[in-house]
């Protein structure tokens, strides 16, 4: 009996071994699966970079989640020709304006939505609105802190070769608002001037505000244009940030697609010219219809050889002149020599 219970339990014993091993293999496997590492390629794809890792391919993964905030920018070309001609004017415009040598520089012109631009301004700052009457909208001129004390330093006779004072930490006084409002002006005049041989346009200076938060012209998902001016006077200078976003500029935006000054979209004002000269010189026929009755299907259809159709026309009743089904004039008829002629005594459309 012993025996029995002996070779028994040596029976559980091994089988308890068997799967304890089959587990151990099983979990081996798993550990493995999971175990595995990406590839660099693998890692390059899930986070949307391509094979240089330069991520300048096809947005995908969390490179394009990262990316979803941004603003593609619409190229707009006469868009950049404006900016040419405000900067060249700028430098002349404010080089009276100081009574010294000012060089104006485009840096860049890029696209963002207006929410992120008002977060990203660096403080203190000016920040000035204007509208464009033409176009019922708005646009927004930032002067930075630096370009506020330096043309306060120079219109105030500041001595050349030297740093503009800068007390940070205190609200900007009268007169320093009212010299960067004159800045404004002479800017807002110059991008005006620039605009007009594209489509003429006033900016009008609105008020001046130093928050962020009372600057807003548009909601804050908007797109806009910003394009950053850098203005050197000698040893002192600063910066300028103009915006308008997509809603102001929508007016002239088929304007602004052109690539060059006058561009009509195909059209050809020589071959126009020379349609139109042969236009006229071509031979149309007119048919001179005297009287319009309308007649039953019916009673047409009765018709025989020989039945009449009274017209309502007397001698001197006016008588279309037609082209096709359009009605060109209208006359007396008459005759001249042998033939039956009309007079033309009005028109019916213009020519």
């Amino acid at each position: 009996m012993s025996n029995d219970q002996d070779a028994l339990a040596d029976e559980w014993a091994a089988a308890g071994e068997d799967d304890e091993d089959m587990a151990a293999a099983m979990g081996g496997d798993e550990d493995e699966a999971t175990a595995r590492v990406l590839n660099q390629a693998e890692i390059d794809s899930l986070l949307g970079f391509d094979e240089d890792g330069d991520g300048s391919g096809d947005n995908s993964g969390i490179h394009a989640i990262v990316n979803s905030a941004l603003v593609s920018y619409e190229r707009l070309p006469m868009l950049e020709v404006v900016y040419d001609r405000l900067v060249r004017m700028m430098s002349t415009s404010l080089r009276n304006f100081t009574s010294d040598n000012v060089e104006v520089s485009l840096d860049n012109i890029n696209s963002i939505r207006f929410g992120d631009y008002l977060n990203s301004i660096p403080l203190p700052a000016m920040l000035g609105v204007f509208k464009a009457d033409e176009w019922d909208n708005f646009g927004l001129l930032v002067v930075d802190s630096a370009m506020i004390y330096s043309i306060v330093d120079v219109l105030l006779g500041g001595r050349r070769g030297t740093a503009a004072m800068r007390i940070e930490g205190r609200p900007y006084t009268t007169i320093e608002r009212n010299l960067v409002e004159r800045l404004i002006n002479v800017v807002l005049s110059d991008l005006s001037a620039a605009f007009d041989p594209l489509s003429p346009v006033t900016f009008r200076f609105e008020r001046l505000e130093t928050n962020p938060r009372f600057a807003t012209i548009a909601r804050p998902a908007n797109a806009a244009i910003v394009a950053r001016l850098r203005i050197d006077m000698e040893d002192r200078g600063g910066r300028l940030e103009l915006l308008l976003p997509y809603a102001t500029l929508e007016p002239v935006r088929e304007l602004l697609l052109q690539m060059f000054m006058g561009e009509k979209f195909g059209r050809d004002s020589i071959w126009e010219g020379h349609l139109a000269t042969e236009l006229w010189h071509t031979d149309v026929e007119l048919e001179a219809v005297l009287d319009e009755v309308p007649v039953p299907l019916g009673d047409v259809l009765n018709w025989k050889v020989g039945s009449r159709m009274l017209l309502n026309t007397e001698a001197d009743s006016t008588i279309d002149l037609r082209c096709g089904n359009v009605t060109l004039f209208g006359g007396r008829m008459g005759r001249k020599g042998t033939d039956i002629a009309i007079r033309i005594e009005k028109r019916h459309r213009k020519m």
